[in-house]
């Protein structure tokens, strides 16, 4: 497997860190600092749950969870086979996973955490898409979707970012933020008709590290065209990654 080398934090030598003995406090007042600061309501809903998870109904009702969707974009089908749409063109991408629809509530939560932020919403949004995934074979290297550095700036983070850390963490994938880059500000997509959007990211994306002979998978919050995972695929392709995957919360249904 590969290894990823990330030499934008130096630690200091071990022998100059003093190492200071720090009090672990004990479980039961760690779950009352837990219980403090997450209201024990459903992050969806507001019904009664655990302190920052979903309610069962919430799980269970989830639109789209767990259907039948194309293998390559994950467009819901009538059976787990590739769709005529990637039949006639394929993508640069090889197969992609998604968690739900992209309709309530996982449209609202997923606002929330973009724009609120309301960062509560990470650890259970990403074991939602954990979930979705667990039972594929890991990649060589998890990439997020990257931010323009003006998008990133007027949001404060990147939740493709921080959705990966969780994903990563939990499948024990190997993860990089710094083998995908926005090479220039793009308009939003959601601004812009769907025709649109290819144009818009076109030459979008550079690939800043080794990528050669990798499976590599990319995570986002939501794909709707296809677009920007699109591109981003094919530029790590031309980079010489051997395979790319798309791991998304939400899909959308492909504009006619």
């Amino acid at each position: 497997m590969a290894v990823v080398t990330d030499f934008r934090f130096m630690l200091e030598p071990a022998s100059t860190v003093k190492r200071v003995p720090v009090p672990m406090p004990s479980r039961p007042s760690l779950s009352a600092a837990l219980r403090a600061l997450l209201p024990e309501r459903c992050v969806f809903c507001g019904a009664r749950a655990q302190p920052g998870e979903v309610c069962t109904d919430c799980w269970r009702d989830l639109p789209g969870r767990g259907r039948e969707r194309c293998r390559v974009c994950a467009i819901p089908v009538a059976s787990a086979q590739v769709c005529g749409h990637c039949l006639r063109d394929p993508p640069s991408y090889s197969h992609s996973v998604t968690a739900a629809d992209y309709r309530f509530p996982l449209d609202a939560a997923i606002a929330r955490l973009k724009y609120g932020p309301d960062l509560s919403l990470l650890a259970p949004l990403a074991r939602l898409l954990t979930g979705a995934v667990r039972d594929r074979p890991a990649p060589d290297l998890l990439v997020p979707m990257p931010l323009s550095p003006a998008a990133l700036r007027a949001r404060g983070f990147n939740q493709a970012v921080e959705l990966a850390r969780l994903v990563a963490r939990e499948i024990r994938a190997p993860l990089s933020l710094a083998t995908a880059v926005r090479r220039r500000d793009t308009a939003p997509q959601a601004s812009l008709p769907f025709d649109r959007r290819a144009g818009n990211v076109r030459g979008a994306f550079a690939c800043e590290t080794p990528v050669a002979g990798l499976r590599v998978t990319l995570i986002d919050d939501v794909m709707t065209t296809g677009a920007t995972v699109e591109e981003l695929a094919r530029t790590l392709r031309s980079a010489g990654a051997a395979d790319v995957g798309v791991w998304v919360l939400a899909r959308t249904p492909r504009p006619d």
